[in-house]
């Protein structure tokens, strides 16, 4: 990656939607920890990532990883918040990454997850497409083309979010555990 990380906008707002106000996508706090512990009790999300947070020491672990990804430049995570109507700093409703940039290939990947509060209102899918124009803006005179998003293929949701985002169905993949430990798809979006 030919750009220095400290020139790469980090925060970004998402589209308000019909129902619901603007979302501000942001690199991930310290301060965020407590909320990470509360919302990895939801075992829907539990079984759909591999972050291991269980209390606010592997909170904190993850969020420091997220935090090298941007120091590093080959990982940009972002918490997704919802805006509180007093100007407050918002509820944290989800996650999405962009990864694998740094290597200068053509290709990189997104993934994202959400709070069991923020499913079935297109949060997962204003943010994904929030990141993918970020991420082509950011990253295309770098050589970046095409970015994939890889689910399991019992992630009906995850499926929906990357067709209504214009990421299509490429094939299906085969179980990958421990991160995939079922069948998947492959979806992918091109510049």
């Amino acid at each position: 990656m030919t750009q220095p990380t400290n020139m790469i906008a980090a925060l970004l707002e998402t589209d308000a939607a019909q129902s619901s106000a603007a979302l501000l996508l942001r690199p991930w706090r310290a301060a965020d920890t407590a909320d990470l512990v509360e919302l990895h009790r939801d075992d829907s999300l539990r079984r759909r990532t591999s972050s291991g947070i269980d209390d606010e020491v592997g909170a904190a672990r993850w969020v420091r990883e997220q935090q090298r990804g941007w120091e590093t430049g080959d990982r940009f995570a972002f918490a997704v918040v919802e805006p509180e109507a007093a100007g407050g700093e918002g509820r944290l409703v989800g996650h999405i990454v962009l990864k694998g940039v740094a290597r200068e290939a053509p290709t990189a990947e997104v993934g994202y997850w959400t709070a069991a509060c923020a499913r079935g209102r297109g949060v997962a899918s204003r943010a994904l497409r929030t990141l993918t124009d970020w991420a082509f803006t950011t990253f295309a005179r770098d050589g970046l083309t095409r970015l994939e998003l890889l689910h399991q293929v019992d992630n009906t949701a995850s499926c929906r979010v990357a067709h209504k985002c214009r990421h299509i169905l490429t094939e299906p993949l085969p179980a990958a555990p421990p991160a995939y430990p079922l069948n998947g798809y492959l979806h992918a979006r091109n510049l």
